[in-house]
């Protein structure tokens, strides 16, 4: 079939690389490479410096300050229009990994797919109120998707997935329980804090607090202080140093208190033969086979006995339910099956 020419559009505060925190943009630079490496034409439109597969449409600075992401998205969004505007046959799709370019689709000369990485409560309810006719949409698991079942043109869910070879296998693990992502209240590191204390593990805390202020209030209220003995913090960890954090650790800690769409660190640990103790929250229990790959649990007690009993995971168990259901393969056939699909729609409505 032929090549397909593709606009990524990645999320404007910061640079897309293997050490980003946020799950959008390593889903976006997986999937990328899993596009380039199947014989596709890529851009990504993201801060300058982001290291991606294809051509980078480089959009302007980073975020170095607190509260910049209304000025990043209208900057950003600026120049992927001006773009488009002076190369209006570039691409043949344009896809919004950014969760918010999609509102200037119909400015967009090529139709547009937007995934909906966030819970339905998390995107401004105006954002659905008028939808031009190029514009289709995409959810990440089941239990989002039924939270948008009254969108038009929604063209499917596509599991997250990761490109496993990046993860090793590791059957021996150490004495300690690791916390990782972006650090903000809705992800709760603080909950993960007072459960390794209840278990008497220590517990690494890996991760970026983004520029935002009340994420970063967050952290120096309730995880700073909290910051000594055994419980160590790793900021910004290398994309190395992530993987042999979670290839060594005991158990991976998912303490999120909002309603979950997926989880790319359950995929990493499951990668590294590492067991996933999380709290029930929508997608979680999709990825986390419980008893099997690790625990779903619903309180805080639950989840200190579950610690204890993560030695019943198989690692192997771990890495065989990844490879078979979250490769970046299946993620990218899925996707490509969308591209197409979008693309001869459009090209329906132009007729």
């Amino acid at each position: 079939m032929r090549a397909l020419s593709i606009l990524y559009v990645g999320y404007p505060l910061l640079k897309v690389s293997d050490e980003s925190a946020g799950g959008a943009e390593q889903v976006l630079l997986t999937l990328e490479h899993e596009m380039v490496a199947a014989g596709h034409h890529t851009a990504v439109a993201a801060c300058d410096g982001s290291r991606v597969g294809g051509r980078l449409l480089a959009t302007g600075a980073a975020a170095t300050a607190p509260d910049q992401y209304e000025r990043r998205e209208h900057e950003q969004s600026a120049c992927i229009l001006q773009f488009l505007r002076e190369n209006p046959c570039e691409f043949d799709l344009i896809h919004d990994q950014s969760g918010s370019f999609f509102r200037h689709a119909a400015e967009c000369p090529a139709p547009a797919l937007a995934t909906l990485h966030l819970p339905r409560t998390f995107y401004p309810k105006e954002l659905f109120r008028t939808l031009p006719p190029n514009l289709w949409f995409n959810c990440v698991s089941e239990s989002q998707a039924r939270t948008f079942d009254d969108l038009p043109n929604m063209a499917g869910v596509v599991q997250n997935g990761i490109a496993v070879e990046r993860y090793p296998l590791a059957r021996e693990k150490a004495d300690y329980l690791l916390w990782l992502g972006r650090i903000c209240e809705e992800k709760a590191p603080h909950l993960a804090i007072a459960a390794a204390q209840q278990a008497g593990l220590p517990l690494v805390i890996a991760g970026q607090v983004y520029p935002f202020r009340y994420h970063r209030d967050y952290f120096e209220r309730e995880v700073r202080p909290r910051i000594s003995g055994r419980v160590r913090f790793v900021e910004s960890p290398s994309f190395e140093d992530k993987v042999k954090l979670l290839r060594d650790a005991r158990a991976v800690l998912l303490t999120s208190t909002a309603n979950e769409t997926s989880s790319l660190v359950a995929m990493e640990a499951m990668a590294c033969g590492t067991p996933v103790v999380a709290f029930r929250r929508e997608a979680f229990a999709e990825i986390v086979a419980d008893g099997e790959t690790g625990f779903i649990v619903d309180t805080a007690e639950e989840m200190v006995s579950a610690v204890g009993k993560v030695d019943r995971i198989s690692p192997e168990m771990c890495r065989e339910q990844l490879q078979r259901r979250f490769r970046a393969s299946r993620m990218a056939q899925g996707y490509e099956g969308l591209y197409r699909r979008v693309v001869m729609a459009a090209k329906g409505l132009a007729a």
